[in-house]
């Protein structure tokens, strides 16, 4: 398989790791500056494609919204549980960003990273109040075709 490298990051590399996280939290949020979202609300929408998890206040104004494409996955990559704990951790950079102290997680899809993603939500200090699942389900389903005549 090869040799594995191990890659070291100095303290110059975070500090601009955080500036370009604090510049992409700028553009994001659609707030101003120095108010505090106190409570808010998380979509994680994860279908076989892709994830894409959405950050919202309390009455569901959209403040950040990051996707496993927008996170740096490519084809295939992102429709992985990894790609999805990745995105939560960029979301999760947002909410300590804007000092957000209670979140309710709502979940819909059927993909890989559902799972992944609530339990880095729930792992890195995040305060879930409600987790819920609000995937669409068919009551009677499609109509059935017709009957084939001879």
């Amino acid at each position: 398989m090869g040799k594995k490298h191990i890659t070291e990051t100095s303290k110059e590399e975070t500090i601009k790791e955080s500036e370009k996280i604090d510049q992409n939290l700028k553009k994001d949020v659609k707030i101003k500056a120095g108010n505090r979202v106190l409570e808010g609300r998380i979509y994680v929408s994860s279908s076989y494609n892709n994830t894409i998890v959405t950050l919202t206040n309390s009455r569901g104004q959209v403040l950040s919204s990051k996707s496993a494409g927008g996170v740096g996955f490519k084809g295939t990559k992102k429709s992985t549980s990894f790609a999805a704990s990745k995105v939560s951790e960029a979301i999760i950079n947002v909410c300590t960003k804007l000092g957000m102290e209670k979140v309710e997680v709502y979940i819909k899809g059927i993909g890989a990273g559902r799972e992944s993603a609530v339990r880095t939500l729930v792992n890195k200090g995040l305060n879930v109040v409600l987790i819920k699942d609000v995937t669409p389900i068919p009551h009677n389903g499609c109509r059935p075709k017709k009957i084939r005549r001879v």
